[in-house]
C-alpha cells in the first residue's frame, strides 16, 4: 500500500501561525504608537501659538562682554535682567557673557558659545514698544557689535525686524529699535529713533 502524503498546508505548525498573527499586531501596536508620539506637522509652516512676538538680542559667540536687552511697552512695563515679567513679557535667560556659558557635568567643563537674550511678547498690546541694548560689564574693553532681531510668530513666523547697532563701551545704551502695534498685532512706524530706558535705574 502506498504512503499517502499530506498536503503541504496540513504541515504548517499551528504554532508558527499564532506567532506570526502576534507580530502582526506587535508592528500595527508600534505604528499607532509611533503616530500618537509624531503628530502631523502644519503644512504651512506654522508655529504653535505660544507667543506673539520673539525679540532676541545677539552678540558674537564666545564673546565675554555682558550685553542686557531692555524692552518697553507701551504701558511703561518694562522688562530687564532685575524685572524678567512685566506685563505680557517675559525675559526667557539673562546671558551674562562668560559669567554664565558654562556648566560642569561629571567633573567636565562644558560651555556654551552661543551669547542671546530673549523677550517673548505673549500678548497683543496696542502702542509703541522700545528695545535697548546696554553694555551692562566689559571684560575685554572693546566694542561689541549687538543684532536684534524681532518676529512676529503667530499665525506663522514673519521677521518684522532685524538690525545690528555697536555699543563701543561699558555703560552706553542704544536703542535698538521701535515699532508700534494695532489691536490685531499689525507692526507700523518701525524706527530706531533713540531714547534711554536704562539711565532711570541708575545702571
Amino acid at each position: 500500500m502506498a504512503f499517502k502524503r499530506k498536503p503541504r498546508e496540513a504541515e504548517i505548525d499551528p504554532f508558527y501561525d499564532m506567532l506570526f498573527n502576534m507580530l502582526i499586531a506587535f508592528v500595527f501596536c508600534f505604528i499607532v504608537a509611533l503616530l500618537a508620539f509624531n503628530p502631523k506637522a502644519n503644512k504651512n509652516g506654522d508655529i504653535p501659538a505660544k507667543a506673539e512676538f520673539i525679540i532676541t538680542v545677539t552678540w558674537p559667540d564666545n564673546n565675554p562682554n555682558d550685553i542686557d536687552a531692555w524692552v518697553q511697552d507701551p504701558a511703561d512695563n518694562l522688562v530687564w535682567f532685575r524685572q524678567r515679567d512685566a506685563g505680557l513679557m517675559h525675559l526667557d535667560r539673562d546671558d551674562r557673557g562668560a559669567g554664565n556659558d558654562s556648566v560642569i557635568v561629571n567633573g567636565r567643563t562644558i560651555s556654551n558659545p552661543v551669547r542671546q537674550e530673549m523677550v517673548t511678547l505673549r500678548g497683543i498690546m496696542p502702542g509703541e514698544y522700545i528695545v535697548n541694548a546696554q553694555y551692562y560689564e566689559s571684560r575685554d574693553h572693546k566694542p561689541v557689535d549687538v543684532t536684534v532681531t524681532v518676529v512676529k510668530v503667530n499665525p506663522r513666523a514673519d521677521i518684522l525686524y532685524h538690525g545690528t547697532v555697536q555699543l563701543p563701551a561699558q555703560g552706553e545704551e542704544r536703542t535698538m529699535v521701535r515699532f508700534t502695534l494695532d489691536d490685531q498685532g499689525n507692526a507700523t512706524d518701525i524706527n530706531t529713533l533713540p531714547k534711554n530706558i536704562v539711565k532711570r535705574f541708575g545702571l
